[in-house]
């Protein structure tokens, strides 16, 4: 006798015209109905396969009756999945499922909805926050942050309350739940003294623009990483911001804006638009920061984050987050009289509100600022006069010279001193094909030399540049990379002689493998 099918696979059988149908519930109505689909075949493996395939392009993963007596963890994977997911980022999707896979389910999965309890909820709860850590447990201790423990409750929480919008629960049991308090983090930011030596370290490293521009205009770090030149109007300064870069499992993601507020334009100061625009000279992509290995992909935010804290530590200033100088942007702004509303729309918060509540202790001196000027106005009361400021430069003042790196910075090429009166610049880059070509340049003096190896690396960045782009196709040693490629798939398969499979398989005309092909052969055979 046949095995019975898993839960959740379908169903086969032989219909009276010879057939084999397969078929399968893909969800269920608003009624608790199922909705099925069905394939046919002639044969039953036939069948089987066509129903695997049917199964995997279906659009819901785990098709789940909606009832009131489901286990909680069916009713988890289904409001995620067909109500949460959807309208969530993929950076956001990753913690979601984190709370929902790994917590809620294993630990509350097997209790039916309907009969999940508040004491059993705070039970979760009370020991996530004793022992739920689960990395770097020595160092910090079992105790798990109470961020994360709110986190996992809101998930908790907007879940159980679909199933009562659904009317699948009389009650949310997550509500009333004693979790953790929300705590402020204190605010960090750079003081005027600390902003000129860090901006003076960055660009002794290399980093000034990207740096500058964050503490000039505020914005969030994806946002500053994901900007392309074409977001930029050099003529009016107006900087345009609609995407952002997250890391999602190691790879890069360029996806929409935090918040729809963040969609957003702001007006650089013309000081801003020259600096951006010589700098401009030297990257040669459409990217405004890419990647050093790979012009064509962004910064990664977690090498910004590594080099700020260098910087910091290099410049003397205080260990702050990428977020802090947002704030330092933020605060220095209400400081200079630059109002609220103006401030929320260039940092893109939704609404004037969450600034006012992000920053009230520079409003709350604003204020005082304000009563102080309105009782020496109308009550013309005595101003106390400050006290004279000695006009000795402390030591923070002093001209700031910037921590010489141990080595020179990846892109810059090396200079080495041949002789006495001699020294040498070369530049190795790696080219399209995959090959180092390297150049030298020759001077009598350090920085003669170092000046002629600058111009020698944007020469030969624009030449790489233009044979990513498809501007040109022929590389220092003459040689066309068609022609290259054409050569070493017939060194791989000399019997191949049909021109029409050569061109399919390596992409290209076949105007263009006709050109190459005698060629590559006589050298071939040449060279044997």
């Amino acid at each position: 006798m046949p095995g019975k099918r898993k839960k959740g696979e379908g169903t086969v059988r032989l219909r009276k015209d010879g057939r084999w149908e397969g078929r399968v519930v893909v969800g269920y109505d608003e009624a608790g109905k199922p909705k099925t689909k069905n394939v046919l075949a002639k044969t039953k493996k036939e069948c089987v396969a066509r129903l695997k395939e049917l199964k995997s392009t279906c659009t819901v993963v785990r098709p789940v009756q909606v009832q009131t007596g489901m286990p909680f963890r069916d009713w988890l994977d289904f409001w995620y999945q067909n109500y949460s997911k959807p309208r969530l980022r993929p950076s956001t999707q990753l913690n979601y499922e984190y709370w929902i896979y790994q917590r809620l389910i294993p630990s509350l999965g097997e209790i039916p909805l309907n009969q999940l309890t508040q004491a059993e909820l705070q039970q979760f709860f009370r020991q996530m926050k004793e022992s739920g850590r689960k990395a770097n447990v020595g160092q910090r201790g079992s105790d798990m942050a109470d961020r994360s423990v709110r986190s996992c409750h809101a998930v908790c929480q907007m879940a159980l309350d679909k199933a009562v919008e659904e009317k699948l629960i009389h009650a949310n049991p997550a509500v009333g739940c004693k979790i953790p308090p929300l705590k402020g983090k204190e605010m960090k930011i750079l003081t005027q003294e600390e902003i000129q030596r860090f901006l003076i370290q960055a660009k002794a490293e290399g980093m000034y623009e990207l740096f500058l521009l964050e503490l000039t205009t505020g914005m969030r770090r994806g946002e500053l990483l994901a900007l392309r030149w074409e977001d930029l109007d050099f003529a009016t300064g107006k900087l345009r911001i609609d995407k952002q870069v997250c890391p999602v499992g190691g790879k890069l993601v360029i996806s929409e804006p935090k918040t729809r507020a963040a969609n957003r334009t702001v007006i650089l100061p013309p000081a801003m638009v020259e600096l951006l625009a010589e700098y401009k000279r030297g990257v040669f992509s459409e990217l405004m920061f890419p990647s050093r290995i790979k012009p064509d992909q962004p910064i990664d935010p977690g090498y910004v984050r590594k080099r700020l804290q260098v910087i910091l530590e290099r410049a003397g200033c205080k260990r702050v987050r990428f977020h802090d100088l947002r704030h330092t942007f933020a605060t220095l702004s209400l400081e200079n009289g630059m109002d609220v509303k103006t401030l929320s729309t260039i940092i893109g918060h939704v609404s004037s509100a969450t600034t006012l509540n992000t920053y009230t202790h520079i409003t709350d001196e604003m204020r005082r600022k304000a009563a102080l000027n309105i009782d020496q106005g109308i009550a013309k009361a005595e101003v106390q006069p400050e006290p004279e400021r000695q006009a000795t430069v402390e030591p923070e003042q002093q001209t700031f010279v910037p921590i010489e790196l141990p080595r020179r910075r990846p892109g810059t090429g090396c200079v080495s001193q041949i002789n006495e009166h001699l020294w040498e610049g070369r530049y190795s880059p790696v080219w399209p094909d995959g090959k180092k070509r390297p150049r030298n340049v020759y001077a009598y003096t350090r920085e003669e030399c170092e000046e002629k190896l600058k111009g020698l690396i944007l020469e030969m960045k624009a030449e790489i540049a233009a044979l990513r782009s498809g501007a040109s196709t022929e590389y220092p040693d003459g040689v066309n990379p068609r022609k290259k490629a054409i050569a070493a798939y017939l060194r791989e398969h000399p019997d191949v002689t049909n021109k029409a499979r050569i061109a399919r398989e390596l992409h290209l005309n076949r105007s263009t493998v006709r050109r190459y092909y005698d060629e590559v052969r006589a050298e071939a055979q040449q060279q044997r």
